[in-house]
Parts: structure tokens; sequence; C-alpha cells
């Protein structure tokens, strides 16, 4: 008993600090943006950035999710493509059409997190692999159903993914209510709860009665409708999105949540320190995209966040620092 009380402790010490650290991070990246960049501080450029983190936000959270089980979800990428090219491809620019192409899109959503779900939670194969072979199955759905070929998005999801509300864009708000919900659910319902007991201990939920397969299944079903969810948004985001418009957010999403904070292992996560996250992640993009670099640098930053909040928050940094060569040396004492 003093033993879980402890790790519950370490637990919420390392996600308020997850959530101090990219608060913080966020905070000092804007500045820097204002000395080194300040064109990507315009008015602009900010409109244009903030829909993008709040596609990014809403699709880490579901990303989270799964992390919180002790998983990981590679299909990412499949699931926002296809979904992006539903709601665009069969409205056809009726917006008419609209509302039912967002539920064959759910439909959609729940199914791959089905199949996930069942993979990883009833076959116990490995997520990497489940969600690998599910993100190729996805693709070959939007390679099938578009030909490659982009369409235009229609004019009533433009309005709702481009359109501003009392002067911020309507995606934020779009995310911050996601946030706030999902952390509701999370944190404060009896169902929140156990998901968190299962992912942070699944043998003892199992022997507690807690159903745990059926858990990691709805963490992979509700990762697929959030990510759902991004890609309408991203979807009235970008005029004629591509068949690949998923492409862009598997790494993200995945940062986004190591830098909030939430253990790669499984347990406890700060869904809002997520959000922070991939807004820091999308002003980091601008950043260095007003610095004229590269898109392979640019790649390479990302993964460069990625690393360094593993590193930050997996790494024990005073043993580092205590096996240090000066340090060793200056707890000595002299002879």
């Amino acid at each position: 008993m003093l033993l879980r009380g402890r790790l519950a402790h370490d637990a919420r010490r390392r996600l308020s600090r997850g959530l101090a650290t990219v608060t913080v991070a966020t905070v000092t990246l804007f500045a820097a943006s204002g000395l080194f960049a300040s064109s990507s501080l315009s008015r602009g450029v900010l409109l244009t950035m903030l829909p993008f983190a709040s596609a990014l936000a809403i699709a880490a959270l579901g990303q989270t999710l799964v992390v919180m089980q002790g998983g990981i979800d590679l299909s990412v990428a499949g699931g926002f493509s296809l979904y992006v090219v539903i709601v665009t491809k069969y409205p056809a620019g009726d917006n008419a059409r609209l509302l039912p192409a967002i539920g064959i899109a759910l439909l959609a959503a729940v199914a791959a997190g089905s199949v996930n779900g069942f993979l990883i939670g009833r076959m116990r194969l490995n997520p990497i692999v489940a969600t690998l072979g599910t993100n190729a199955l996805l693709y070959g759905a939007v390679l099938w159903y578009t030909a490659g070929i982009p369409t235009t998005t229609t004019a009533r999801l433009a309005r709702v993914g481009g359109g501003l509300w009392l002067g911020i864009p309507k995606p934020v708000y779009f995310a911050v209510v996601a946030a706030a919900l999902v952390t509701a659910v999370i944190k404060v319902t009896p169902s929140g709860r156990r998901f968190e007991g299962v992912g942070a201990n699944p043998t003892a939920a199992r022997i507690a009665g807690i159903r745990v397969e059926r858990h990691r299944t709805g963490a992979y079903v509700w990762a697929q409708i959030l990510y759902c969810l991004g890609a309408i948004l991203h979807a009235g985001i970008v005029n004629q999105p591509t068949a690949y418009e998923g492409n862009n957010y598997l790494l993200p999403s995945v940062a986004a949540v190591v830098l909030g904070g939430t253990s790669l292992l499984g347990g406890r996560g700060n869904l809002v320190a997520t959000a922070v996250a991939a807004l820091f992640l999308s002003q980091l993009d601008q950043f260095v995209l007003a610095l004229g670099v590269t898109y392979a640098t640019r790649q390479l930053v990302q993964a460069a966040a990625l690393a360094v909040g593993v590193a930050l928050y997996t790494v024990d940094w005073r043993t580092v620092l205590r096996r240090l060569p000066g340090r060793r040396s200056a707890g000595v004492a002299p002879t």
C-alpha cells in the first residue's frame, strides 16, 4: 500500500512538472520568436498557425489515451488521411452531404479503433506492429477511395475550419473544449479513474476484477475518434487536402504526448500539458520556418524535440550529475 501511494505521488509530481515545463518552454519559445524571428508572431502567421495547432492538439489527445494504456498508435497518419478524404470527397462540395460524411468518418474511426483494440487487447500483438498494419490498411482505403486525387473542401466546413470568432480561429475553441471534456472524463468520472488504474498497473486491475482488455480497446477507439475530429477540422483549414495529410501528424502527436510529461510506459496522463505541447510544436515549426531552414531540417527539429522530451522525463539527471567527473572528484575528501 505504501509503495502504491508513493508511485501515485511520483506520477502526480511528474505530471505537474510536465505541465510546468512545457508551459515555460512555450513561453520561452514565443519570446525567442519575437527576438530572432519576429515574422513568426505576426497576426497573419498566428491566425494560420493556431488552427493547425488545434487540430494537432485534438489528435495528440487521442495519442495520449493510448500511451496511458502503455501502447502507441502509429495508425494516426492513415486514419487521419482517411477521415480527411471522407469529409471532402463524399460531399463533393455539397453542404447538405457534409453531416452524413462526418457520420461515415466517425463510423470508420470506430472500426479502425476496434481493429487496433482487438489486435492489441485481445490478440496481444505488439502495438507497434499492430498499428503499423492498420495504418497500411487505412492508407489502402484512402488510395482506393480517392485514386490519389485531391478534393475541395465544402464551403460550410471551410467556414468552420478557417473562420474566426471574437478574433480567434474557431478550431481553437474546439481544441479547448475537447481537452476540457477528455480531462474531465479521465480525472473526475469513476470510469476515467479505472482507465488510469489499468494503465498504471494492469495486473492489479485484473485482480481487482477490472476488464483490462476492454479499457485498452476503448483507448484505441476513442483515439481514432479524436483523430477523426482533428481531421475534420484540418479538412476545413486546408482548401484542397491531399490523400496524405495525416503524415504531418504522426511524429508531432507522439512528441506532444512525451513533451507533456505522459510516461510512455503507461499510467497517468496530463491531457492539458499535451495540448500545450501541441502549441509549442506548432510554434516551433513556424519559428524554424521563419529562419529559412529546409523541410528536412524542420523534421530534424521535431525529432530532436521528441528526443529531448524523452530524455527530460526518463533520465535520472540527479544521478547523471553525481557521476560527472567534476562532481565525483569534488565529493572525495582530501587525504
